[in-house]
């Protein structure tokens, strides 16, 4: 399935310059969605993920299915303030200033085969924040996967230790 019929390019969102990739049509696309979900769940059927961690919001929409594709846990990573329980954070640089993500501090144990996924992969600055979470509490990276990869950006460079996976590269 050609699944660059289904992004939508939004010009000078959110802010001028910037050539936005909507997954919007994709998501709404039954057929599409599901090829999506099913073509992760293939090429990580032999991984023995325990655990999908995404972070919000995009990454929920695909961690859950596949999640429930895999038969393995989902773990929300969020912006400070919005996981109820004790955290463990990490504080990252953007190319227009710094942002936080946290996770549950119980979220997983030590060594859990962990799948880190989400909707785009661009400067690779959110993909390296959640390693980093995810090796702070031991746990064991055995993928990092995204929808959409814009390969322009090189942010493959700042993950390139770990199998990466995109089904849709501009």
């Amino acid at each position: 399935m050609n699944l660059k019929k289904f992004i939508r390019d939004i010009p000078d969102f959110p802010k001028k310059g910037i050539l936005f990739r909507d997954i919007t049509p994709l998501l709404n696309n039954k057929k599409a969605f599901k090829y999506v979900i099913d073509t992760f769940a293939k090429t990580l059927k032999n991984k023995k993920i325990e655990y999908i961690v995404a972070a919000e919001s995009r990454g929920f929409i695909f961690g859950g299915a596949l999640s429930y594709k895999l038969g393995c846990g989902f773990i929300p990573v969020r912006k400070p303030g919005k996981l109820p329980y004790k955290t463990n954070r990490y504080t990252y640089d953007l190319e227009y200033g710094t942002d936080t993500l946290e996770i549950h501090q119980d979220a997983f144990t030590g060594q859990s085969k962990i799948l880190i996924l989400d909707d785009l992969l661009a400067t690779g600055g959110t993909a390296q924040a959640l390693i980093k979470l995810v090796e702070s509490m031991s746990g064991k990276i055995v993928a990092v996967a995204f929808v959409i990869e814009l390969t322009e950006l090189g942010g493959r460079n700042k993950i390139e230790n770990y199998p990466v996976i995109s089904l849709i590269q501009y």
